[in-house]
């Protein structure tokens, strides 16, 4: 022990040695109402000397070698006009420079996340390949941020392909990514832009006081009270994205002198009718935030947000659909007593309640303890057509009933349907369908009422599917500053989610009661149908009324504790940081309802899984010469899977998924930075390993083998594990302030994430009742679907001494690819029906069916531009963005379809003119707009 002090004792002391004789010190304030500004950056220009603002404003370079004689200290802080400020430093000399006041630039485009224009896919967490949203919040002084941010966004660029699970989102510390799927749910807080500027924003694994991290960043969005600054402001906003208009109000009391502060704010989104067809945006957002210093040391806050919202969704459709109806349709929706009504909404209404206590323990030590607690509801409707009822056949009971697919795209209402056997196609009802398809094409909401009316009963309903969750999260972080160049931080978190899930009827259409049976299931020789078309064999065959769990009902168990430390280096010449995070987590099922199909193992408590982990990071950035910057981060740690791929098939049963495990993840990223007065650029090369990971889809297939049944179509629930995915790549923006208004600027990213492995793939399906194990899916080498891998941006902006600007931007995307069937990678793709091979396969027929699409390269010119006016001490000011100016048509995502699951099936399909079971896809905005209106008091 003595020993281990002598060396702690040394170890200040050698820390202590870099102190300083010279110090430059001020504080940073907002001109207009002198609020404290934090995370500004100071830099001594034409040395290595830089610094950021604390949360108080004030900052402090302490080194007793910097430069003499008068210099230039140079402030920037986003939102806020870049300041140069000469200065004298004197040997031997402490100068303070008292307040130093920043001026607000007057635009809104520093920060406008309103301006990116969110997808169906973005916004709905559901969507697990297409999921798009690692570059919203993370826009910052860098140039590729900000491509990646505003411009490229619009497409499904992910920054180094990565989803949004892997980035780390908190709000006060406490950290808002779902337990489910892994994914911050923005819309949980839509709404709140003019309350969620003040963020801190970490990139890629980088340091961060609050989090260990994850690959795509860490953002923490600081929504404390007296952290707004005094005033207000009011906007009205008109687009044809996501929303049509927009209206928002905000005002913030700043620190009052009895100690208290309060901010509050409010917004409205709304569309009958979106860009795409029947897609009705309907949004509301409440904040308030209140706080109460009651010293130095002590200050508590309470924030409370809740942003009800309903959207339409859309359709993602294949070419033959496209061709007929173009690139707004969507399979959706219909009129009804002519209005239109869309049959998939989805519905988020989850309050999130925090309170925050800041304790500022010591000069060096501060604490905050976090509690969040977030419930409500989570709901996706669908049309439920399996509706029946009980009859007497041959003396015996059975069911009848059960509709056909009301859906306008299903493939037996389509043309191609009526052309598929080529050597006796019917032209006729081709051409009929052709003519209706395109005359209506509609969802006709007034047959499924006649149907119900005519059947007696409910043959059709709107049903939902509904994720009612209970969370809460606890945390204490720790922030603490040894000396002046090493700095602590450290955190330990429990979280707690109770998550019910079940379907609901939401609308019968006319009828008056819905017989929860399984119509299509069948029965076998060892289980009667009455018992497996049964979803609560407890309560059979019975009639459930609206807003009444039917189908399935289970609730889902998580907690987890997560603790991380870090340690932070600050030398004249050289940053490092080493960081360690370890986690307990542990997931349960509990059926509420005992299926049919899986009468042992489907009501009741799942086993319990538990995952634990660890991981740690190192880390430095040198400093060659005040221009030039090398930095270097490296990582490996472990990761549990999602509750969403833990249990094959959680709506049914207490299956867990085979060989579960931990994601293990590897990173390492180099970067260069060059900055000078006017030029500033970085290059950055990264390679990533992601490793064990498990996805599970649901879909149809036909064309299957080794099922021990006659029939060889079903819905299944495909389990691919052992996934290894490579991401790796470079990516770099520059940016050259060419005179004092004209600034030209380039971005481009690199990339290449690839399956890096043969993962193992297996089958279960409620239809046969059993595992089936189709061993290894070739996956090796295909690309990961998701949006461009390569990327490109070159632009410029103008900005008047006068308070207008205007830009543009030239962008361009190549390497964008369709997302494969692993199932057809298997052997069941060479496998007939029977289980016996294929006998007329064919290599290299094989290999041109098995090819991944990749999608046609694409150019996209955006424009930004507005004003600003100083009125009577209000600011009043337009700001307006224009996106995809030349209409360009592109593809932003798709998937092959699954259901041709062996190689016979699908090139049967691909001779077709036009496939039955083509692949699906989404497909980009065309030219489209933001326009806003804003006054600042």
């Amino acid at each position: 022990m003595k020993f281990f002090f002598f060396l702690l004792v040394v170890g200040l002391e050698f820390s202590a040695s870099f102190a300083q004789e010279i110090s430059l010190s001020g504080k940073l304030v907002d001109a207009q109402t002198y609020k404290e500004l934090s995370g500004a950056k100071l830099l001594i220009e034409g040395s290595v000397f830089e610094t950021i603002s604390n949360e108080n404003g004030d900052f402090i370079f302490t080194l007793e070698e910097l430069p003499l004689g008068e210099q230039v200290l140079k402030i920037s802080l986003p939102n806020y006009k870049e300041l140069r400020l000469p200065v004298v430093i004197e040997a031997k000399t402490n100068k303070d420079l008292g307040l130093i006041l920043m001026q607000p630039i007057l635009t809104e485009y520093a920060n406008q996340i309103s301006t990116i224009s969110l997808s169906d896919a973005e916004l709905d967490d559901d969507e697990a390949h297409i999921d798009n949203l690692s570059g919203l919040l993370q826009a910052s002084r860098d140039v590729f941020l900000n491509a990646a941010a505003f411009d490229f966004s619009q497409t499904f660029f992910r920054p180094r392909g990565l989803d949004s699970e892997h980035g780390k989102v908190l709000i006060n510390g406490v950290e808002m990514n779902k337990t489910y799927t892994g994914r911050p749910q923005w819309s949980a807080w839509g709404g709140l832009n003019d309350v969620q500027r003040n963020q801190v924003f970490s990139m890629g694994l980088s340091p961060s006081q609050v989090s260990f991290g994850g690959l795509a960043g860490t953002t923490n969005i600081i929504m404390r009270a007296s952290k707004y600054a005094k005033g207000g402001k009011a906007s009205i906003a008109a687009a044809n994205r996501s929303y049509n208009g927009r209206l928002m109000a905000t005002y913030g009391s700043g620190e009052l002198n009895n100690g208290w502060a309060y901010a509050i704010s409010a917004s409205r989104r709304f569309a009958k009718e979106a860009y795409v067809e029947g897609t009705l945006y309907d949004a509301n957002g409440f904040f308030l935030s209140v706080e109460k210093t009651f010293s130095e040391k002590h200050s508590l806050n309470f924030t409370g947000f809740y942003t009800p919202n309903i959207r339409g969704k859309s359709s993602p459709n294949t070419a033959e659909v496209f061709e007929l109806k173009g690139r707004k349709y969507n399979a959706y929706w219909g009129y009804q007593d002519g209005k239109l009504r869309n049959s998939r909404i989805r519905e988020i209404k989850e309050p999130i309640l925090m309170l925050n206590h800041f304790w500022k323990f010591s000069e060096k030590v501060s604490i905050s303890n976090n509690f969040a607690f977030q419930f409500g509801k989570t709901g996706n409707s669908r049309i439920d057509f399996g509706g029946t009822r009980m009859a007497e056949i041959n003396d015996q009971n059975s069911y009848v009933g059960g509709g056909t697919n009301p859906d306008p795209t299903y493939y037996q209402k389509l043309p191609s349907y009526y052309l598929r056997f080529a050597d006796n196609p019917n032209y006729e009802a081709a051409y009929l369908a052709q003519q209706d398809f395109k005359e209506k094409g509609q969802l006709n909401w007034q047959q499924l009422y006649n149907a119900n009316n005519a059947a007696g009963y409910t043959v059709y309903a709107l049903a939902e599917d509904r994720n009612d969750d209970l969370k809460f999260d606890l945390n204490s972080i720790v922030s603490a500053k040894i000396n002046d160049n090493i700095d602590l931080d450290g955190k330990l978190a429990f979280s707690y989610l109770n998550s019910h899930n079940f379907a609901s009827i939401k609308d019968m259409l006319g009828g008056n009661t819905y017989l929860d049976i399984d119509f299509f299931a069948e029965g076998d020789e060892e289980t009667s149908l009455e018992q497996r078309a049964q979803s609560d064999l407890r309560n059979p065959n019975r009639s459930v009324s609206e807003n009444e769990p039917y189908k399935y009902n289970f609730r889902l168990y998580a907690n987890t504790i997560k603790t991380f430390g870090q340690v932070n280096f600050d030398y004249d010449r050289l940053d490092f940081y080493s960081g360690i995070t370890a986690s307990q987590t542990a997931y349960h099922r509990d059926g509420l309802f005992q299926n049919g199909n899986y009468l042992d193992n489907s009501l009741g408590k799942s086993e319990q899984l538990n995952f634990t982990d660890f991981g740690g990071k190192i880390g430095a950035n040198y400093k060659l010469t005040a221009k030039h910057l090398l930095g270097f981060n490296a990582a490996w740690f472990t990761k549990p899977p999602n509750l969403r791929n833990s249990f094959s098939n959680s709506r049914q049963n207490n299956e867990v998924v085979i060989g579960l495990t931990s994601e293990q993840i590897q990173n390492v990223d180099l970067s260069y930075r060059y900055r000078s007065s006017n030029i500033k650029a970085r290059f950055s090369a990264y390679y990533t390993q992601i490793k064990d990971a498990t996805e599970i889809s649901f879909y149809y297939a036909d064309g299957l083998s080794g099922l021990g049944r006659n029939s060889t179509t079903a819905f299944v629930q495909e389990v691919l594990s052992g996934i290894d995915k490579q991401h790796l790549g470079v990516e770099m923006g520059i940016e050259a302030q060419l005179t004092s208004a004209i600034k030209i600027k380039a971005a481009a990213a690199l990339g290449q994430f690839t399956y890096n492995n043969n993962p193992e793939l297996y089958l279960t399906s409620d239809d046969f009742n059993e595992i089936v194990d189709y061993g290894t899916s070739y996956l090796e080498n295909y690309r990961i679907a998701g949006g461009p891998q390569r990327a490109a941006q070159i632009g410029f902006e103008y900005r008047d001494p006068d308070y207008w600007w205007f830009g543009t931007t030239l962008n361009f995307f190549s390497q964008a690819f369709l997302d494969i069937s692993p199932l057809t990678r298997t052997s069941n793709f060479r496998s007939d029906t029977d289980g016996l091979p294929i006998l007329d396969y064919d290599e290299s027929t094989a290999a041109k069916l098995l090819k991944q699409e990749q999608f046609q390269d694409y150019m996209l010119v955006n424009a930004i531009g507005g004003k600003s006016w100083l009125v009577k001490g209000k600011f009043i000011g337009f700001f307006i963005s224009l996106n995809n100016i030349f209409d360009k048509l592109y593809k932003t995502g798709g998937f092959k379809q699954s259901r041709n699951a062996n190689y016979r099936t699908l090139k049967h399909d691909r001779e077709r003119e036009t496939p039955i079971f083509g692949p699906k896809y989404w497909y980009g905005t065309g030219a489209s707009y933001f326009a806003m209106v804003y006054v600042r008091f």
